[in-house]
């Protein structure tokens, strides 16, 4: 084996090596540095990774050492800077149920009650398509991340349609729910497609085929939330009948049945290393839960009302939990303990996201404002004023220096640093 070249993945932070076999094929393998952080050692580090990595000879150790500076400067980028008010987009003419970016953060889309979803240019804030076609309220949408080359539309219609990001063409249109769908999700390597509906089942779909996979039976209401791993081989749903469920892909079977909460489940999401998911409540409590066992690691009280949304760092280090209440709470993963309390907003936090530095923390609250928060001090730093209903979508991009903010009013803002 040949070590052919040097590749960096920011968020979470990481060495990807590029290496040729006998055969000369090539492989990438990840070195992980979800630890890493600007007070590190850096000697310390460059030293450990070549002793245990055969592949790294000492002669790349001032390249190593050149690139792992680079991912610290990354994690230290847009500290200081205000957000301002970029663009309004009057977006459609009904209201909004959700927005995303890409991954590199030049496009986003948004759905609407109006049937449609639109692809927006984030510089310019021009509409580039509109995707028309559902018959009813387009209600979740993704772009194929890391890729950005395709999206996918869930509707209240019972169908899920896939799109060329570059022309608006339709690809397919996945058939076979038979109620609304709610939530969706492409895998990480963009060629499976996951659906879950109010009809209480989530589905697996070939991204190249159109074909179903496979259907994930067992849930006993509906699904609202659903989450792939790093890796794509499980995916856990959750749902109104208080569990979250742990699925092979590859079969379809259900591995662990996560059961404790006492009322429906709002949110779920894997960390990235997938050894533990995280679910969010209308018990008004978060669980940790251990993967390989399916068993519950931490049960994170405080909040007095439903916790609306749930989400981890990219490092998996730290959870952010969005309630009812108007208050978010930040934890530590492995401890349990809350660190933060991010009191401020005057109505439900329906969505809360890190950036991808980890160092903020973006809420969106039926009091018409979004919120920048510092993670460690849980101090707000911002109030993102201006919309004239309640915002309930609100997403970073992949460098975490523009936000997007979407509303009731039928309009998304565009919002940079």
């Amino acid at each position: 084996m040949k070590l052919k070249r040097f590749l960096l993945r920011y968020y979470p932070p990481g060495v990807i090596l590029e290496y040729e076999l006998r055969d000369k094929s090539r492989q990438m393998k990840e070195i992980d540095l979800l630890h890493l952080s600007p007070d590190v050692d850096i000697e310390v580090i460059v030293n450990q990774i070549v002793f245990e990595e055969p592949l790294i000879s000492e002669s790349k150790k001032p390249h190593l050492r050149k690139l792992i500076y680079k991912l610290i400067e990354k994690l230290e980028c847009n500290e200081a800077s205000d957000f301002f008010l970029f663009k309004i987009l009057r977006a459609h003419i009904l209201p909004l149920t959700n927005c995303a970016f890409n991954k590199s953060g030049d496009k986003f889309i948004t759905g609407s009650y109006d049937r449609t979803c639109k692809v927006w240019n984030t510089i310019t804030g021009d509409e580039l398509l509109t995707l028309e076609g559902h018959r009813n309220v387009v209600y979740a949408i993704a772009f194929n991340n890391p890729y950005g080359d395709k999206i996918i539309t869930g509707s209240f219609d019972k169908t899920c349609k896939l799109w060329s990001a570059e022309t608006g063409q339709l690809y397919h249109t996945y058939r076979g729910h038979a109620t609304e769908i709610v939530c969706l999700s492409f895998n990480p390597h963009g060629t499976m497609l996951a659906t879950g509906s109010m009809d209480n089942t989530a589905r697996l779909w070939d991204v190249e085929t159109g074909e179903s996979l496979h259907t994930l039976l067992s849930h006993e209401a509906e699904i609202v939330s659903l989450d792939f791993d790093t890796q794509g081989n499980k995916i856990i749903t959750g749902s109104f009948d208080n569990t979250v469920k742990v699925w092979d892909v590859r079969t379809g079977r259900c591995v662990h049945s996560l059961a404790g909460h006492q009322g429906e489940i709002s949110s779920c999401q894997f960390n990235y290393a997938s050894d533990l998911c995280i679910s969010g409540s209308i018990d008004r409590t978060c669980k940790v839960w251990d993967i390989g066992s399916g068993t519950c690691v931490h049960t994170l009280r405080g909040h007095n009302d439903e916790i609306l949304d749930v989400s981890f760092n990219t490092t998996g280090s730290k959870l952010v939990t969005a309630s009812a209440d108007g208050n978010s709470r930040v934890y530590n993963t492995m401890t349990g303990a809350c660190h933060a309390i991010l009191a401020g907003h005057e109505g439900e936090i329906s969505k809360v996201t890190f950036n991808p530095q980890g160092s903020r923390i973006l809420t969106a609250s039926s009091d018409k404002t979004a919120r920048v928060w510092e993670t460690e001090t849980g101090d707000c730093l911002q109030v993102l004023e201006g919309h004239t209903d309640e915002i309930f979508s609100c997403a970073f991009n992949y460098d975490g220096d523009t936000v997007i903010t979407g509303s009731k009013d039928n309009t998304c803002r565009i919002w940079k640093c």
